[in-house]
């Protein structure tokens, strides 16, 4: 064999309690797992000491935004540290496939707070299966730093049929659209995003959204939307991703399934109800969260749907403007408005941060009543200044979740761990760097929320069941060797608020196929990940 792994705590994936064994690795698969007093113990080239460490399989992020950051980054260890050996991109409805000249400048503009506007970045493709292709043939082939599976974006599939308008698709539009689908899966996507709190993505009603999902089901993926609202209207709002995906007879999976806001407080168990229904109805549904409370997007996401019609551009038109500046002000302030989930904002919970504009860094790190005070002037003056210098670049913040409901969230039978992880700016989330091995240390270990044999599961075999990958998610002859060594007495996210760039401790190495991408702690040249595609064809 290749390698070794000896006297490993194997903690396999299945939820069972973990067993001490050897596991040997050839051509990047596991070959042998053989278990104390089993017979001669296997030898290879190599063999590294686990000592009790617990081995798993490499965790899962069901909810990733790197898309252009597993391009321009090749030691990308904000991830490959915490023991992630596979991503799934194309969330929240907007990514760069399928794409022409004219989206793909709209897009980049768009969701530049969340990826950088990727000015160093060759675009060579245009179709998803474009773009599968350019992550396998990335940094002169050698490929990229972690596995990488793709949803195609629905807002921006709207953003290439329809444009930016507010109004239902055409006859000729939807069918354009759902062509788009059917070729993204047919190349390789997994499913279909949305962010139904995103333009132009949130002007679908839901009979284009059920045609849309009945494309995706038909190639056998799962819709995966951020839906409606997570605040005011958020139990409506699941309840109609539920009830849709039923209709069109689609697999759905909940993005970053949390109750925010002072309306959802102690809710979660009306949350879960409602999906233990609809299961016990035949429903194939699962979810992801992140462990922490704050959520994190841009600030331009604030803003009302009507005043992000037409684009970036139209965006600032209206922000140059006094009377539509003032109606936009009154929609966020008093009325709630859709991008802030029908909940009015509170200006001392939205903190800066990171920022497009270096001139404006002094801004980050600092809620923007905390900056508005500092200049003396109100908060809205000082959110629209943001805006209009930072070319919609900002990214905030958002303190409004609520630890209650996220514990007993992650309880659940059908959770995943998703990390909703924006690279970009000086003060990025810490569930960027940190959530895997968040889970591990604060909520399996330190706070007995789930066993650890139970938290690994959440964060490997049930995503890997999700994506219809047939060899991962479990420590299983013939399966790949995506694997995981941790201590599980002092793995811990190393980020905070204070420093969120910080990489987690207690994961020693990290192996993608076999081969070290984390080891002795430390960051490896070698780059592993290659797209996963879907089969696209039907389950």
């Amino acid at each position: 064999m290749d390698l070794v792994i000896r006297n490993a705590s194997v903690v396999d994936g299945t939820g069972t309690p973990s067993y001490r064994a050897d596991v040997g690795i050839t051509d990047g698969r596991i070959t042998e797992i053989r278990g104390e007093g089993e017979g001669p113990r296997p030898t290879a080239a190599r063999t590294v000491e686990a000592d009790g460490l617990a081995l798993s399989p490499g965790f899962i992020d069901m909810h990733a935004h790197s898309d252009l950051a597993l391009l321009r980054d090749p030691d990308h260890s904000a991830k490959a540290a915490q023991g992630v050996t596979l991503e799934v991109l194309g969330q929240d409805g907007l990514s760069y496939a399928p794409a022409d000249d004219r989206t793909l400048a709209e897009v980049r503009s768009s969701i530049s707070g969340w990826n950088g506007d990727g000015s160093d970045i060759d675009f060579d493709w245009r179709t998803v299966g474009g773009y599968l292709d350019r992550l396998d043939r990335n940094f002169g082939g050698q490929g990229i730093a972690v596995n990488a599976a793709y949803l195609i974006p629905q807002g921006t599939v709207r953003m290439l049929a329809v444009g930016w308008d507010d109004r239902p698709a055409t006859d000729a539009e939807l069918e354009r659209m759902k062509e788009l689908v059917a070729q993204g899966m047919a190349e390789g996507a997994v499913g279909m995003s949305s962010g139904l709190t995103y333009t132009p993505g949130m002007y679908a009603k839901d009979a284009e959204l059920t045609e849309l999902c009945r494309v995706v089901a038909a190639h056998g993926g799962y819709y995966c939307p951020h839906h409606r609202s997570y605040g005011a209207g958020a139990l409506a709002a699941y309840e109609e991703m539920v009830q849709l995906t039923r209709d069109a007879g689609c697999p759905l999976h909940l993005a970053h399934a949390t109750m925010n806001f002072g309306v959802n407080k102690g809710k979660a168990p009306e949350l879960l109800s409602l999906l233990d229904d609809a299961l016990a109805a035949g429903a194939d549904i699962s979810l992801d969260t992140y462990p922490y409370t704050p959520g994190c997007t841009t600030l331009v996401a604030m803003l009302p749907s009507w005043a992000n019609e037409g684009g970036p551009g139209a965006v600032l038109t209206r922000l140059a403007d006094e009377a539509t500046a003032a109606r936009m002000r009154h929609d966020v302030e008093v009325v709630g408005s859709d991008g802030c989930h029908g909940v009015p904002i509170e200006w001392d919970r939205i903190e800066i941060s990171g920022v497009g504009s270096p001139d404006l860094s002094s801004y980050v790190g600092r809620t923007v009543a905390e900056s508005a005070r500092l200049r003396g002037e109100e908060p809205w003056v000082t959110a629209r200044r943001l805006l209009v210098e930072d070319r919609l670049g900002t990214t905030i913040l958002q303190h409004v979740g609520h630890e209650e409901n996220v514990r007993q969230i992650m309880r659940h039978r059908v959770h995943t761990g998703g990390s909703d992880g924006i690279l970009q700016g000086d003060k990025p989330h810490p569930r960027a760097y940190g959530t895997f091995p968040q889970y591990l240390g604060r909520y399996a270990r330190e706070l007995g929320i789930l066993s650890l044999e139970e938290c690994v599961a959440h964060l490997t075999s049930r995503p890997a069941a999700r994506l219809r990958l047939p060899d991962r998610g479990y420590v299983r002859e013939g399966y790949r060797a995506d694997l995981v060594l941790f201590d599980p007495a002092t793995v811990a996210a190393g980020s905070t608020f204070e420093e969120p760039r910080t990489l987690p401790v207690g994961i020693p190495h990290v192996l993608i196929d076999g081969r070290f991408v984390i080891e002795d702690g430390r960051r490896t040249s070698t780059l592993a990940g290659r797209a996963v595609r879907g089969s696209g064809r039907p389950a």
